[in-house]
């Protein structure tokens, strides 16, 4: 028999009633998380027009709090500031039940007990948005002077091992999510599919 992932991929009849269902029964929050660079925020901002579900995601929402970009941040005050700011800001959010689509940083669950948090609340589900390093390196290198951890690499080479490094020490709570979605040469509208099929 297909399975519902086939079903919603070659119908999309059956796919728009999923995305009513969900839009009408919608009490739970979707979280992606991931490496800097996966996708985050492309896949919720879909998912978001997909089933009229308000999208937030963590990084803008601190630097329009705070009034001053992330790398503001991480100069002016540490990384240590930062982290403590993060954990506040997607506290009140999980402890507001005004259920959403989240976007997080990619360093959010790996601190302040943040995976803890969002695996002890029954109306929050997490996705891994997996990525190859290879892949991930190649966006990143374009984008690098905007983020402030990997603003000082000078190579691609650089970037790939720096990745593959950390990528490697971030997993184990990576892995914790609820679902792990493989986005490896997917587009944005197929990942949100295989995200809303997860969740009927």
């Amino acid at each position: 028999a297909a399975n519902i992932g086939s079903i919603i991929y070659f119908s999309p009849v059956i796919y728009v009633i999923l995305c009513y269902f969900i839009f009408t029964k919608l009490s739970f929050f979707i979280v992606l998380i991931g490496y800097m660079g996966s996708g985050k925020t492309s896949v919720a901002i879909e998912l978001s027009k997909q089933i009229s579900k308000p999208f937030i995601d963590l990084d803008n929402l601190i630097e329009k709090s705070e009034k001053m970009t992330i790398k503001t941040i991480f100069d002016k005050y540490g990384e240590i500031y930062f982290r403590k700011k993060e954990r506040f800001y997607l506290e009140n959010i999980i402890n507001s039940n005004n259920y959403s689509i989240i976007s997080l940083g990619g360093g959010t669950p790996c601190y302040s007990d943040n995976m803890k948090l969002l695996q002890s609340r029954e109306n929050v589900y997490t996705f891994f948005l997996k990525v190859s390093p290879k892949n991930v390196s190649k966006r990143l290198f374009v984008e690098r002077k905007k983020r402030p951890l990997i603003s000082h690499i000078d190579s691609f080479q650089s970037m790939e091992k720096f990745v593959s490094k950390h990528l490697f020490e971030r997993m184990p709570y990576y892995s914790k999510s609820t679902h792990q979605i493989d986005t490896n040469n997917k587009s944005i509208s197929e990942i949100a599919k295989n995200i809303l099929a997860l969740l009927t």
